[in-house]
Parts: structure tokens; C-alpha cells; sequence
């Protein structure tokens, strides 16, 4: 990843979080917020989900629509999924200039 300057001068590079394939992970955009912690997802595979946010981002983290997400789905129902991270505006536009982000997913190109 490539290295930029900081406030003091110093080099730090960014690390953003990328979804674990193994796990069944992949990217997603919020299309709707349902209310009680449930929102709409459509996945980089084509379907939307019936996502909700976990216990422990309720509160950390709020999510809006249009933010990219990385989503996990459930193993026995495949129409739901589990929201496992939020990226920030930077970390989103970073992913899309760099063309890591599926073409189906990717609204960010469109801002530049």
C-alpha cells in the first residue's frame, strides 16, 4: 500500500480492511434503513439482503445509506446477512481509486 506523509512529516501507510473471502464475507451498499437495526444491502453478488447490525456496532457505529459495508450471510438463509464493517468516506473512495471494489458496487467513481 503506498506510504503518504503525516502531520509531522513522518511516512505511515493506510491500512484499510478488506472482507475475508473464506468466511463468506463480501462488500455491499446500504440501499434503505428499516429501522431496529435492520437495513438493505445489495451485495456485490447481485442480490439485496435483509442485513441487521450487530450488538456491538449499534453504538459505535452509525450507518447511513449509501455507505459501503462489508457484509457477512447467514449460512442457513441466504436472503439475510450480519453487517461486520462500515467504511468511513476516505476508506470507501481510497477502495475505489485503487479499483478494489466490484464494477456492480461501485458508485464511489462517479464523486471524483
Amino acid at each position: 500500500m503506498p506510504d503518504q506523509k503525516g502531520a509531522r512529516g513522518e511516512e505511515t501507510s493506510i491500512r484499510v480492511i478488506m472482507p475475508n473471502r473464506r468466511k463468506g464475507e463480501m462488500y455491499g451498499i446500504v440501499e434503505k434503513l428499516s429501522g431496529a437495526s435492520h437495513l438493505l444491502v445489495m451485495c456485490q453478488d447481485g442480490f439485496t439482503r435483509s442485513c441487521r447490525i450487530p450488538g456491538k456496532m449499534k453504538k459505535r457505529m452509525w450507518i447511513r445509506e449509501g455507505d459501503l459495508v462489508i457484509v457477512k450471510p447467514w449460512e442457513f438463509q441466504n436472503e439475510k446477512a450480519d453487517v461486520v464493517y462500515r467504511y468511513t468516506q476516505t476508506q470507501a473512495s481510497y477502495l475505489s481509486r485503487n479499483r478494489l471494489l466490484p464494477e456492480i458496487i461501485d458508485i464511489f467513481n462517479e464523486r471524483r
